[in-house]
């Protein structure tokens, strides 16, 4: 295995760098951290495969932009899961250090692509609500189906690139610099680049929301003024206003659930950090999968149109299940009438 440059704590492990990253020291830390890893993993899979179900099993939802954002948050958010979970759980619960440096890389990648895209979909629908809100007469002709697919394509592309630069070469191994205390392999400047990536990310988000918010109590207010008046704009206004708020709900949750995670980044690229630190850090990263099974809880509470289908889909399942449970008794009295005859 490729040795390289390791925290302050390193020399208690002999040279094994892969090792010393391995803080959970007791079996009920291992097992808090898998049944956490496990419960939020499986209910994160389940919601965001149902979200991108009801999203691209209705010809009406699948059309607008605004829902191809948010199923390509629901697809950032399964892939996270699953590749976060699987390599988490390996490398801290079952110690599984047997691997190269470029398959943790490559892990570590995954997981970055994913929860980079996570975030920039979220950046794009912000985008989408703030031309939505802002210029509502000009909207079909800005943020048509052809230009979202290729902001998609865009933001999918940048983001693999980004999270696949360590395994790419920008890593303290092939650099011989320091190496972060938190992720084995990875140089501190590129730990530093990311973190400002996703702290623009943060701004820019945070930043349309604040116009979309302002713009919202303005609609609002003058919907209040005119609720005699009923039409397709005004229908329009109310939609984008509950989009915009649903949205903002998401912000929120992720901004709670991100902020222990981010914060312990930033710390430990100018401090040390202690064993303590660094056992909090493993725990706060199972925030992050929380925010990925929140969001899609968040949709079917808030979306008037994900909830529909939604409610189109448990209807016609209740409707089979009570077909197939009626065909046994109606072959049975069949098959008795016969008898008797």
């Amino acid at each position: 295995m490729d040795t390289c440059r390791t925290p302050a704590n390193a020399s208690k492990c002999s040279g094994n760098t892969m090792e010393c990253f391995m803080v959970l020291s007791t079996q009920a830390q291992k097992i808090s951290i898998g049944i956490l890893c496990g419960l939020f993993g499986t209910m994160c899979v389940f919601e965001n495969s149902l979200v991108l179900y009801l999203i691209f099993s209705s010809p009406g939802i699948r059309r607008k932009p605004s829902y191809l954002f948010i199923g390509s948050l629901a697809l950032a958010d399964i892939l996270a899961s699953i590749i976060f979970v699987c390599s988490f759980v390996n490398f801290h619960v079952f110690n599984e250090a047997g691997f190269s440096k470029e398959v943790f890389l490559l892990q570590l990648g995954g997981v970055n692509t994913s929860f980079s895209a996570s975030l920039s979909s979220l950046l794009l629908t912000a985008l989408d609500r703030y031309i939505s809100i802002s210029r509502p007469s000009e909207y079909k002709l800005l943020m048509t189906r052809k230009r979202a697919w290729t902001a998609l394509g865009v933001l999918w592309v940048t983001c693999a690139t980004i999270a696949c630069l360590p395994l790419l070469g920008w890593n303290c191994c092939v650099l011989d610099s320091s190496c972060s205390e938190l992720f084995p392999f990875v140089d501190d400047n590129y730990l530093s680049g990311w973190l400002c990536f996703i702290v623009v990310l943060l701004g820019c988000i945070i930043y349309a929301y604040a116009h979309v918010l302002w713009r919202a109590r303005q609609h609002v207010a003058y919907m209040e003024k005119h609720q005699a008046q009923v039409g397709k704009q005004n229908t329009r206004m109310r939609m984008d206003v509950m989009l915009a708020k649903t949205l903002v709900m998401v912000l929120a949750v992720l901004v709670l659930c991100w902020s222990p995670v981010l914060v312990l980044m930033i710390y430990s690229i100018f401090s040390r950090l202690s064993d303590h630190l660094r056992k909090v850090f493993a725990f706060c990263s199972t925030l992050c999968l929380l925010n990925s099974m929140v969001n899609p809880i968040i949709y079917a509470l808030r979306s008037k149109e994900l909830f529909s289908s939604l409610r189109r889909v448990f209807s016609h399942f209740r409707r089979q299940l009570k077909a197939a449970e009626e065909s046994p008794e109606a072959e049975s009295t069949h098959k008795s009438s016969a008898i008797e005859t």
